[in-house]
């Protein structure tokens, strides 16, 4: 039985129960409805960061506002407690609403008459901060709505990196990374007891309190706070605090690698702060070689870098232009992503590529003499010729015909399509295929791809792409096998006569790996190079394609480089163990092969080379005559001449020989044409065929077309012939146009236009014949 009392009271509790109910879900409804202007949802400025949290660069926001977030573990304790001491001490316990602090506030203000304090909490502070609203008590009611919703919606501690974030420290400034690193040049977690006092009193009158233009105001505001601070830091630290004078520096935005950020801007644009993976320090350094530069360089031209941690492929600095403030200097272009033609910079990864395919070792022997391949001429950068060369002078020298000859035997195809495979983005002319161009630089590349690719050199192999975020994926590629990259990569750190001269033999002492480039018409100018911690690289040019005649990679770009590594690399070299596919081993020239058993007619020449995988490959087939590079001739047992048994048949000595190829035998020295080639005929043998014959015209290629610029000098061709042993002829269209001995050549020019035939003849009857057409 219900009493009729308690069932009034019942039905009143139900009434203010469903009214509570009510008036929550109509406050929820409106939360929803009218959601509190979270910084995801507004207009924001953003800050890319170094590494160690070092500004790079500062992008306002649409009010022009710096503001550099900050987490609560970046920030100095000391300077959470003064603004928890001073702003709001019960933070941690309220619910966004400080009822007895607003109380107060109400009785200061109708007992004085104005507004002695405020009462916001901090919540209600970091509400005013994300909605600015009008100074009214509406103002106050919305501020205090807005902090509720926000302690619904967000814990203490993101609240708290709001306030630090969003707090204004006078002018452009907000949070207390801005204004520490603005003011005092330090990240807030190093600040002091003085300074943190400082900063938290700031933002209640910003513009009047800016200790760079106010230092007493500010002084007399942060004794202030100080003395409040005094419980919870102690007399003594105060103390000490207070001798502190306020000393601020200048605001000035900060520019460490500008077109980086830039780019980092666009590659994260919905993040407020983007943490990188560049290094201040090496930032600063590497901008400051390049300045350096400046005054060398012609107008109009710029610098780039980059540098790479071997380890983790993280860049440490990054140098799109030379001068971020020279627009003559195409300040705003970034050449670390611009496409160029790499010159000769690819050379190192030909002959790994080669080493991993059994064509060569490191010091096979290859050829340095004017040759045509199918029609294509290489020449060299100091045009002159150095006749027989190793694979690995070729390499260090950086000369281009034997380049091309390994590149002719590889594939060009082939040798492209490993290099994408291994990371490195290639560009060829529109409509055109690989070809024997794309080793001096008939392709394009630009200098981050390079460098990834050269870091395979100190990764065993493994290539990667460059990383400007710790988050950022790792992606890696092989390149080249261990055993070739440090092959490679030796040859290179030895460096040769032309690295010593540029580097000083810095580079070998150190352990830096470097080649250089040079682009057609002196566009590009490139150097890149390696240490056991980092891959470097530089390019240098006009943006616009314009030559430099003169500037070129080894006496412009190297020397910034070698600097570079001196600057960013204080390791030195250490001894490297060779992978367990690479031994050493003695093998002999001409025939390429190892030196052990071979008697020494065979073997001309001993060198000490680097093998792969415990192979020695013979040395080139002989691309102006036939048979093999071993064979056996015949000497009279009594005169030593070289005889045949059809034409001498008396007493014969058979010799096992060892044949050059036909293309080197004029630039052998005197002693090793002695051990080289066989002595000469008898006479009843002079016409004799001789095995290692083949009369080959060189310099000229069938259907070969030569050029006449309009009323021009007429082009002077030089006739030469390899193979043949006695006297040539020389006809030109059948007429007779001269005679020349073995090795020598015949200058003849070409005045008339129209096709001509081109004909060699020695006196064993051999010849051979091309036609070329003169336009």
């Amino acid at each position: 039985m219900i009493v009729p009392g308690n069932a009034g009271r019942f039905g009143f509790a139900a009434r203010l129960r469903l009214s509570a109910a009510a008036l929550l879900a109509l406050l929820l409804l409106a939360d929803l409805v009218f959601p509190p202007p979270l910084p995801a949802s507004a207009p924001h400025a953003q800050v890319v960061l170094a590494r160690d949290g070092t500004p790079l660069r500062a992008f306002p926001d649409r009010a022009h506002i710096w503001r550099h977030p900050v987490r609560l573990d970046e920030v100095s304790p000391r300077y959470v407690e003064a603004v928890l001491a001073y702003e709001d001490r019960a933070f941690h316990w309220h619910p966004g609403v400080n009822p007895f602090a607003l109380a107060r506030a109400a009785w200061q203000w109708a007992w004085h008459g104005r507004i002695v304090s405020g009462g916001s909490t901090l919540t209600m502070q970091v509400a005013r901060l994300l909605e600015p609203a009008p100074r009214t008590l509406a103002g106050k009611l919305r501020q205090i709505a807005r902090a509720m919703q926000l302690e619904l919606r967000l814990s203490k501690r993101e609240i708290l990196e709001l306030y630090l974030t969003y707090a204004p420290m006078g002018g452009v400034l907000e949070g207390v990374e801005a204004a520490s690193r603005a003011y005092f040049g330090k990240p807030s977690r190093s600040l002091s007891h003085a300074e943190a006092a400082l900063l938290a009193v700031l933002p209640q009158a910003p513009s009047l309190l800016r200790p760079d233009r106010f230092p007493e105001r500010a002084l007399a505001a942060r004794d202030k706070v100080l003395a409040r601070l005094e419980p919870v830091w102690g007399r003594a630290a105060v103390a000490d605090a207070r001798q502190e004078p306020v000393i601020a520096q200048a605001v000035r935005e900060p520019l460490l690698a500008p077109l980086f950020a830039e780019r980092a801007r666009k590659l994260f644009p919905q993040r407020q702060r983007i943490d990188t993976t560049l290094d201040a320090g090496a930032q600063a350094s590497v901008e400051q070689l390049i300045a350096s530069r400046l005054a060398l360089v012609p107008p109009r031209v710029s610098l780039a870098a980059l540098v790479v941690d071997n380890a983790t492929l993280e860049v440490r600095a990054y140098a799109g232009s030379a001068d971020f403030a020279d627009d003559e200097r195409f300040a705003h272009v970034d050449m670390v992503q611009g496409k160029r033609s790499p010159g000769s910079t690819l050379k190192p990864f030909l002959y790994g590529l080669a080493l991993d395919e059994g064509l060569i070792h490191s010091e096979s022997l290859l050829a340095d003499v004017p040759q045509s391949f199918s029609g294509y001429q290489p020449g060299n950068f100091q045009a002159s010729f150095s006749g027989p060369v190793s694979v690995s002078e070729a390499l260090q020298k950086s000369l281009n015909v034997p380049a091309v000859d390994v590149l002719d035997r590889l594939g060009a195809e082939r040798f492209v399509a490993s290099l994408r495979r291994g990371g490195l983005k290639l560009e060829l002319p529109r409509g055109a295929t690989p070809n024997l161009s794309v080793i001096l630089g008939g392709v394009s590349v630009n200098l981050e791809g390079l460098v990834g690719a050269y870091a395979a050199l100190a990764r065993g192999g493994l290539a990667g792409k460059p990383r400007y975020t710790a988050d950022a994926p790792v992606e890696e590629a092989r390149m080249l096998s261990a055993g070739a990259a440090f092959i490679v990569r030796d040859v290179l750190e030895a460096g040769g006569p032309v690295a010593r001269l540029v580097d000083g033999g810095v580079g070998a002492r150190r352990g830096i790996a470097w080649k250089t480039g040079t682009s057609f018409g002196f566009r590009d100018a490139w150097a890149v190079g390696v240490s056991d911690r980092y891959t470097a690289g530089v390019w240098v040019g006009r943006p616009d394609g314009t030559p430099n005649p003169g500037f070129f990679g080894a006496n412009v770009a190297a020397p910034l480089l070698i600097d570079i590594f001196a600057a960013v690399d204080d390791s030195r070299a250490p001894q490297r163990t060779p992978p367990a596919s690479v031994t050493q081993a003695r093998i002999c020239w001409p025939l390429g092969t190892r030196a052990e058993g071979l008697p020494p007619a065979l073997c001309h020449q001993e060198r000490s080379a680097w093998l792969l995988s415990g192979t020695a490959p013979p040395t080139f087939p002989d691309r102006l005559r036939e048979g093999a590079a071993r064979y056996t001739d015949f000497r009279d047992a009594a005169t030593g001449q070289r005889v045949r048994a059809v034409c001498a048949p008396g007493a014969m000595q058979a010799m096992e020989m060892a044949r050059w190829p036909a293309a080197l035998e004029p630039w052998l020295d005197a002693a090793t044409r002695r051990r080289a080639l066989p002595p000469a005929w008898a006479p009843a043998c002079a016409r004799a065929q001789a095995p290692e014959a083949g009369l080959k015209i060189v310099g000229i290629a069938d259907g070969e077309t030569i050029g006449r610029a309009g009323n021009g000098a007429v082009p002077v061709l030089r006739l030469e012939a390899r193979g043949g042993t006695e006297d040539m002829l020389w006809l030109v269209d059948g007429r007779q146009v001269g005679r020349t001995s073995a090795g020598r050549a015949l200058a003849h020019a070409f005045a008339e236009p129209g096709r001509h035939a081109i004909t060699v003849l020695d006196e064993a009857g051999r010849y051979d014949r091309v036609e070329i057409s003169v336009r």
